[in-house]
């Protein structure tokens, strides 16, 4: 089975039972998840000598499906329950091929005949964005699998002229400098979270339009700090809101990711609390990461009205600021696997091939705090 395929089960919210043959730590920090999947957790060193001891745990009514690192090892145990008489897939490329996954979905057609679509990074939590528009195409948040935005884009008839991030990430490589060099773009990016980079970007500073085609579609910056001191937010086309790693549907954005959560919580509170409160409710906003099942839409989308997120989510209704300065300074998650390097690497100070790169990745996104 593809990831493309577990992909539309998600989507779908169909049934499927899991069985995740990695050690049993692997499987607590990242897992395939979806609103009606059942799990069964086993490492395959405990099935070496046979699957005996598990197959009345398997269920015979449901779609199957062995899961474990790089797909090795669940071919064996796919291959030990075939032959014991059920019927089961394993993950093709295993959860190096779930993370690298990229699934676009159309989120908006804008006023004067563009489109936007949304490339769901389902198997990480990571968001990117394509606004096309009369030929042209910006990239707003690639990730480093940059082959598809190409693709897509040559399918769409459009050529990719710029290329944004909202921010220097830190859970994920971005793929903006490569695109641009592929495509000769613009490759745009905030300039307080570029003060260490060891290439040549154009600033993304408030305030800055810049044009998509030739029709009347504007990306506004909106520089709105807190997640990192740059980060910075686009109003496409008055409709649609993408906040970057300040907002998310469910969550805000964490301010610890360069070590300075105490210096940078005032300017998180005020970007949420003032900055987006002077913007309008009627906006769709669009965050650069999910960070629980629950927050797509039937079809697969990540998105919500700005209204609603200032009604329902818990990190906008925060009255007392010490409650609010404690909630993201104190109840952080984890962080990203590999961090510090990631950003390193998204500064141009490390080159790492693309096996290391994958490494760096594995695992799951950990930007928000709820």
């Amino acid at each position: 089975m593809t990831s493309k395929e577990v992909t539309k089960k998600v989507f779908n919210k169909e049934e499927l039972f899991i069985l995740d043959v990695r050690n049993e730590s692997d499987f607590q920090d990242w897992k395939i998840e979806g609103e009606n999947f059942e799990y069964l957790n086993v490492p395959y060193f405990d099935l070496l000598d046979g699957v005996e001891g598990i197959m009345d745990k398997i269920p015979s009514d449901k779609d199957v499906l062995v899961v474990c690192a790089k797909e090795g090892s669940s071919i064996f145990v796919a291959e030990m329950l075939s032959e014991a008489g059920l019927e089961v897939s394993y993950l093709e490329g295993g959860m190096k091929a779930w993370s690298e996954h990229l699934e676009p979905v159309k989120v908006g057609d804008l006023k004067d005949g563009g489109e936007i679509y949304q490339f769901v990074r389902i198997g990480k939590g990571c968001l990117s964005y394509m606004v096309i528009s009369n030929g042209e195409a910006a990239i707003i948040d690639s990730t480093r699998m940059t082959d598809i935005y190409l693709e897509f884009a040559n399918r769409m008839g459009a050529k990719i002229t710029h290329v944004f991030d909202t921010h220097l990430h830190a859970d994920h490589i971005s793929g903006g400098r490569r695109l641009s060099e592929k495509t000769n773009a613009t490759y745009w990016l905030p300039p307080k979270d570029a003060t260490e980079v060891t290439f040549d970007y154009q600033p993304l500073e408030d305030g800055n339009e810049v044009e998509i085609g030739n029709t009347a579609i504007n990306i506004h910056a909106l520089y709105s700090p807190g997640h990192t001191i740059g980060s910075t937010s686009f109003v496409i086309d008055e409709k649609f809101l993408l906040s970057g790693d300040i907002l998310f549907i469910d969550s805000i954005g964490r301010p610890d990711l360069a070590g300075l959560a105490e210096d940078w919580v005032g300017d998180l509170r005020e970007s949420l609390y003032t900055r987006y409160r002077e913007l309008s409710g009627e906006l769709i906003v669009l965050p650069a990461h999910f960070m629980i099942i629950d927050e797509l839409n039937a079809d697969g989308s990540v998105s919500e009205k700005l209204s609603t997120l200032y009604e329902k989510n818990h990190g906008l209704n925060i009255e007392d600021e010490n409650e609010f300065r404690k909630l993201v300074t104190e109840n952080l998650p984890p962080q990203p696997n590999a961090y510090q390097e990631i950003r390193e690497t998204n500064m141009g100070k490390m080159n790492p091939d693309e096996e290391k790169q994958r490494e760096m990745e594995i695992g799951p996104n950990r930007c928000a705090v709820r």
